[in-house]
């Protein structure tokens, strides 16, 4: 397929309704005859920036639990709603005491930390960084500030890399930028860490650098569990346009990066390097799962929550395959990896706060529309407030401060809502590619890399039809573009 409108930017106020309204506060849709070039406040750096604005946001969202609410007693975090593992963790997991993490026992019930092994380098270099003199207080604020310098700096290369990741629609990464979760989850813990490091790795596949995406997948999996899948979504979409070369150098540099940042504690400290996924493994339903929803309202404390979670993330990710390889055009790789990050996130034992933070750059280029995107974003700050609301309902005792039960059940059950409204948004767009506003420029997929433009090598609708593809590298046209 022809590449068409190279270099065009594609403006946000002139295709969308609700950012069109939005520009208002600012001076309203830019007109036909701005200029848009030969300015140094090009969109990357707007994004960049209005992303350190809004985390510095949420940052100041976190003061009254900066200056005293994390330190006296459990219920002011939550009735404040500024809650961060960061600073408990600082002396839960013995970085104040120096400890070496996977190598050190930790007294207390967690014997070694948690934590996938880079997370855990980002955690003891924040360690480095914070003063060894003062009050264990003192000590505390210094390291979730030193964390939330290094995450600042991870959510401007995320910032960065959304908006350089479809070339022509750099004002898309504003939704991640000025997403409201995103600002108010930021510092909770250390998940941008990783989703850096997974914007990164699509970025270089959209740009045709196969082995180093691979590389950079393989390392955010050292950091987070979750972006092993999007090895998965490449499968799929490769093996519809036969690209099992780019599929392999990817699979391969995956592998590569996560064994040499996992190799090392495996063979010296592999009862530590093991805890994270034995913790995983026998963690029980917790905060904001559906299983949890369940287990609640029908009084059943489902002991084989693991297998139902894992029984029904294969069944939704063989569905995912199933509407990849029948689709009437190839799904964007976005779309995909979107999809399949939703489906391990709602059927996992466990919805932290945080975990939103995964699927905003994805939904920002699987979906950039305002009105989706805010509905659902209006969704996940409502379980945002609803579980802290619902934690000092059940740490003030009697007094019965906060949410009670019921009400955060329906917290729950509007995340879960929120979430699967823009899957369906998304697999509508897979469906019917022609409500795609990504690919209404005649675009096939930016961020494809090697899958853009590339024709169709295998399809079960042409199995079950007996037909095949004679010719594997024929361009298939999509999309109507737009007169100049």
């Amino acid at each position: 397929m022809t590449k068409v409108h190279e270099g065009r930017l594609v403006l946000p106020t002139r295709e969308d309704e609700v950012a069109a309204a939005g520009s208002e506060f600012i001076g309203g849709p830019i007109g036909r005859h701005a200029r848009l070039g030969g300015h140094w406040l090009h969109p990357v750096r707007v994004v960049a920036l209005t992303a350190i604005g809004m985390f510095a946001l949420g940052m100041v969202q976190k003061l009254p639990c900066y200056n005293w609410a994390w330190f006296r007693g459990a219920g002011s975090q939550y009735t404040h709603a500024c809650y961060s593992d960061i600073p408990h963790l600082f002396v839960a997991r013995g970085f104040a005491d120096g400890l070496t993490p996977y190598f050190d026992r930790i007294p207390g019930d967690m014997a070694y930390l948690e934590y996938p092994v880079l997370t855990g380098l980002f955690m003891e270099v924040a360690s480095w960084l914070t003063p060894g003199g003062g009050s264990m207080q003192h000590r505390e604020q210094m390291y979730w500030m030193a964390n939330a310098g290094m995450l600042m700096a991870c959510a401007a290369a995320i910032a960065v890399c959304v908006a350089r990741t479809h070339r022509n629609r750099p004002w898309d990464a504003l939704l991640f930028a000025l997403a409201p979760a995103f600002a108010l989850t930021a510092t909770i813990n250390w998940d941008l860490l990783a989703i850096a490091l997974t914007a990164a790795g699509m970025l270089a596949w959209s740009r045709g650098r196969t082995l180093l995406a691979g590389v950079l997948i393989g390392l955010a999996t050292a950091a987070k569990l979750y972006p092993v899948l999007l090895l998965g979504v490449l499968f799929v979409l490769c093996w519809r346009a036969g690209k099992w070369r780019a599929f392999g150098a990817a699979a391969l540099g995956a592998a590569a990066s996560w064994l040499a940042v996992n190799l090392p504690v495996m063979l010296f400290a592999w009862e530590g390097w093991q805890k994270f996924y034995t913790f995983s493994q026998e963690r029980p339903i917790d905060f904001g799962s559906m299983w949890l929803l369940i287990s609640q309202r029908t009084g059943n404390p489902l002991a084989d929550a693991n297998t139902y979670a894992t029984g029904l993330t294969l069944l939704l990710c063989a569905g995912i395959g199933l509407l990849t390889l029948t689709a009437p055009r190839r799904p964007r790789f976005a779309q995909l990896a979107f999809l399949v990050v939703a489906v391990f996130i709602l059927a996992n034992k466990v919805y932290s706060p945080q975990y939103v933070l995964w699927l905003i750059p994805l939904a920002a280029l699987a979906r950039p529309r305002w009105r989706d995107f805010l509905v659902w974003q209006a969704c996940e700050v409502m379980y945002f407030l609803g579980i802290w609301l619902y934690l000092a309902y059940t740490t003030s005792g009697d007094k019965h401060q906060g949410l009670p039960p019921e009400g955060y059940q329906l917290a729950i059950a509007v995340h879960l809502l929120g979430t699967l409204y823009l899957c369906a948004v998304v697999v509508r767009d897979i469906l019917m590619p022609e409500r795609d506003v990504v690919r209404r420029d005649g675009s096939d997929d930016p961020s494809g890399g090697v899958l853009d433009g590339a024709g169709d090598v295998f399809t079960l609708s042409d199995v079950l039809r007996g037909q095949r593809h004679e010719e594997p590298e024929q361009r298939v046209e999509w999309g109507a573009a737009r007169g100049g």
